[in-house]
């Protein structure tokens, strides 16, 4: 571990995880979580105000964790990663606020980050740099996007997305039409794999000559599930979860997978990465496998812990930000919950003032002592 590579805190509150995670260079040092997906199982789904509420609660204790995990004193620091969108506009505001009050406290730059390009840059803490280009399938509760880049703290280009339902979306509204509860994903892999992935032929969105080559769909497959659902449950039969579980991950993996070794043949990149909370998928994992070895690409997924929604992703991305030298972002930062993939991360306009830096040495003496 070299001594000259920077050590950064990340942030992380787009959903309903509190995630602080403390990485020097591309090893992990620490990866706290305090998590509210319990809070929101009984609604079916996740509450903005429950989840912002929750992160206010759990932010100072987490971070504390992650400190003494990692073994660091906060004045170690060289910098303080936050993501500033995409995701709910109330949960990123308390990660966005938490971490401008370190970053001012103690001194140190901060970085207003993607939310997405930092599931892409946290394979990195795993296997080791990220190749450039890199293609990543990003697969979670709220995003289905194919992501090419080039450099993952400036070029990060969109080569398709949903243009619905997240597969995330699809499963949870599946498991809730199967009465298996919430979060869908983990409880339908795990019944899949006693059904049979080919019982039922539920359709392949987007897969038509003409559609879309790189783009997905699952409202119509969710519609089809929930459709073959009741017409079973109309004439009193029963319901074959598992097998129902089985084909449906199928047809969600199925175009998953296929979309994006095309997009890898088509763009010439021998790499792909997958993240998102659906990348700990067990079929999903198994069949880009099979279909990477097949065209002779290397497949990297990180693994599950690390592919839902955490802070060690976004402090990842941080240091990559530092170790580049990156414009950090100003104290102005605001959350932005729509914040393009474009955009890796949030710059700032201007450089700090000789006075603000005097400002910075008073309040680091006076807040963190």
């Amino acid at each position: 571990m070299a001594a000259d590579e920077p050590l950064v805190l990340g942030i992380e509150t787009s959903c309903d995880e509190t995630g602080v995670g403390i990485v020097h260079g591309t090893t992990l040092l620490a990866d706290a979580v305090a998590s509210s997906v319990d809070t929101h199982a009984r609604f079916g789904g996740v509450v903005p105000e429950i989840a912002s509420r929750a992160h206010l609660e759990a932010m100072v204790p987490t971070i504390e964790r992650a400190l003494k995990t990692a073994g660091i004193s906060p004045k170690d620091l060289d910098g303080i990663a936050v993501t500033a969108g995409p995701g709910l506009a109330g949960a990123l505001l308390v990660g966005v606020s938490a971490a401008k009050a370190y970053a001012y406290a103690l001194g140190k730059p901060l970085y207003g980050v993607n939310h997405l390009a930092s599931h892409i840059c946290v394979d990195q803490l795993e296997h080791g740099r990220l190749p450039e280009p890199t293609m990543a399938l990003l697969v979670s509760g709220g995003h289905s996007s194919l992501l090419l880049s080039s450099d993952i703290t400036s070029d990060v280009r969109p080569m398709g997305a949903t243009i619905d339902d997240a597969a995330g979306e699809a499963f949870d509204k599946i498991a809730r039409v199967l009465d298996l509860g919430f979060p869908g994903g983990p409880v339908i892999d795990r019944l899949a794999r006693e059904g049979d992935p080919a019982a039922i032929a539920f359709p392949r969105g987007l897969s038509g000559a003409k559609d879309p080559a790189y783009d997905f769909s699952f409202s119509g497959l969710k519609t089809a599930v929930a459709r073959w659902i009741e017409a079973k449950r109309a004439a009193g039969e029963e319901v074959p979860v598992r097998d129902v579980a089985a084909s449906f991950q199928e047809a969600v993996v199925d175009v998953l997978t296929r979309k994006a070794v095309r997009a890898c043949k088509d763009e010439g990149v021998d790499h792909l990465m997958i993240g998102g909370g659906v990348a700990a998928n067990s079929r999903l994992r198994a069949l880009a496998q099979e279909r990477c070895e097949r065209a002779g690409i290397r497949l990297r997924v990180p693994r599950p812990g690390l592919c839902t929604d955490n802070g060690a992703m976004v402090a990842a991305l941080g240091a990559e930000m530092v170790a580049r030298n990156r414009t950090p972002s100003d104290l102005e930062l605001s959350a932005d919950s729509s914040l393009p993939v474009t955009d890796p991360h949030v710059p700032g306009a201007h450089g700090h003032s000789h006075d603000h830096d005097h400002v910075h040495e008073v309040s680091k003496e006076n807040l963190y002592s």
